[in-house]
């Protein structure tokens, strides 16, 4: 499958706003789009009208880089979300929530996205006492989540056990001291913090 190899920082610069790609570099004097924060590109014209359409482009291509996600499997979670009772746009969001990669970042394991990624990749984590090494596994409340007894011994764990606990959703909940945390609860729209316009998505998708 394809996927993204370029600078992380500059898909923040692209979409003008902080995706948290890089864990502390992104809240550090180091941030690229702090440094540097015009839209990268030598030919671009920042006077420019936007068009409505380019503006639903753009939502969507945030909240896809902000996941972490190639066209085809962002375009799924719209189809999957369509087909579900309530609101699509919440639907959507809430199942990206869901993700166990997600999760695990936000829980504060992995410092990013795509780091929590590859730790899920390289089985460092278990659900309910079992490995799942599929970052789009979606977690249910109830679910617990941990790492891998045999790994815990790992500098990168033994050094997370040490760190402030950090500050996740209220329907998550971790402890540093034992690497093991659960799920409280289904994720709702309203604990998802991101400046996300997901109306804009759903527009854009229903042409």
């Amino acid at each position: 499958m394809a996927r993204y190899t370029g600078a992380d920082c500059r898909q923040c610069r692209r979409e003008k706003t902080k995706l948290f790609l890089k864990g502390d570099r992104c809240y550090s004097t180091k941030c690229a789009l702090t440094r540097r924060g015009k839209i990268p590109g030598q030919h671009w014209n920042s006077r420019k009208k936007i068009t409505e359409y380019g503006m639903q482009l753009r939502e969507k291509q945030k909240t896809k880089r902000l996941y972490g996600l190639q066209e085809n499997q962002f375009h799924m979670y719209y189809e999957k979300a369509e087909k579900m009772r309530g609101i699509t746009g919440a639907n959507m969001l809430i199942m990206l929530e869901q993700r166990l990669d997600n999760v695990v970042y936000r829980m504060g394991i992995g410092a990013s996205r795509s780091q929590s990624r590859q730790l899920v990749n390289h089985g460092h984590i278990t659900v309910n006492g079992n490995v799942v090494n599929i970052p789009s596994y979606q977690v249910n409340a109830g679910d617990e989540i941990a790492v891998k007894s045999s790994k815990t011994g790992l500098t990168f764990f033994t050094e997370l056990k040490q760190m402030k606990p950090a500050v996740f959703p209220k329907w998550l909940e971790f402890d540093n001291a034992t690497l093991k945390g659960k799920v409280l609860a289904k994720p709702e729209r309203e604990d998802i913090d991101m400046s996300i316009q997901e109306h804009m998505i759903v527009e854009l998708y229903s042409k």
